[in-house]
């Protein structure tokens, strides 16, 4: 894991700092629509990081492309950012959905990413795309998001089952809002300040109990033995623990939990040619 969060440090620098790694030969783009963000990774065909953009979003909720036009919009401004960034077009990108989706939005996440002037090369499911970035084969990967908290199961490098339950980031702000008494804009603010986590913790502890909980049930029927949790609402120090003691499993969890997925769709996409 330790390789892996330095990646992960690497790529969350290049989209803090708004910059781009020097590179040669073809690039890999992964376009993530989640529900409280949109991240668009480029890599060299190597995997390593080249460049990074992220836009917080409500244009997805629960996999469901609910505003088509404004995730059009944010791609496409995240796409020419980039860009005029690499000085290069990017043409090409995968994407990925999340467990549980049904047919007709995987076409419109797809609709999405073209109507932002990529060609879609494939559409991959989440969990694989997590997989390959934290390098395993069999375990649980929980990916926690805005909306939803998803479970997939692989073993011996296949996902075996998947659920979605709709319990995420946008939980954990409701209860934070009614809690001190404050507009869903000013607690989902409170939630992202690292110097209020102290006090933000204990408040949505039940909501992380919750999650844990459900994955706990659905683990039930399958021998696991390691819990790998991503996705950006898992970013609390106390959120693996937390998780491990309600579940009895070994829980990992790596730093930058945001990139883990997006970053795993440009590992699976295809190189744009030179």
């Amino acid at each position: 894991m330790l390789i892996t969060n330095e990646v992960l440090s690497d790529f969350a620098e290049l989209i803090r700092e708004k910059k781009c790694r020097s590179f040669s030969g073809p690039l890999k783009t992964g376009v993530d629509l989640g529900t409280a963000n949109i991240v668009i990774a480029v890599t060299d065909e190597d995997n390593h990081p080249v460049a990074g953009a992220t836009a917080v979003s409500k244009v997805v909720k629960d996999g469901i492309v609910v505003d088509f036009v404004g995730a059009i919009q944010t791609v496409r401004r995240l796409k020419a950012h980039l860009e005029e960034m690499l000085g290069v077009t990017l043409e090409t990108a995968s994407t990925a959905i999340p467990p549980g989706i049904i047919e007709g939005n995987v076409r419109c996440i797809s609709n999405v990413v073209e109507g932002a002037g990529f060609e879609v090369l494939s559409v991959i499911d989440e969990p694989t795309a997590a997989a390959s970035v934290l390098g395993i084969t069999d375990g649980a990967v929980v990916d926690v998001g805005g909306g939803t908290t998803g479970i997939s199961i692989l073993k011996d490098g296949n996902v075996i089952f998947t659920a979605d339950e709709p319990t995420g980031g946008t939980h954990m702000t409701l209860v934070l809002a009614g809690y001190y008494g404050i507009s869903i804009e000013e607690a989902e603010e409170l939630k992202k300040d690292r110097d209020k986590e102290i006090d933000v913790f204990p408040i949505i502890k039940p909501v992380v109990q919750k999650m844990a909980s459900i994955v706990k049930r659905y683990l039930a029927d399958y021998d696991v033995d390691r819990v790998y949790v991503v996705g950006g609402a898992s970013c609390f120090k106390e959120f693996e623990s937390t998780f491990e003691k309600e579940l009895g499993i070994t829980t990992v969890k790596t730093n930058d939990g945001l990139l883990v997925t997006p970053l795993g769709i440009a590992w699976n996409a295809t190189a744009d040619p030179i």
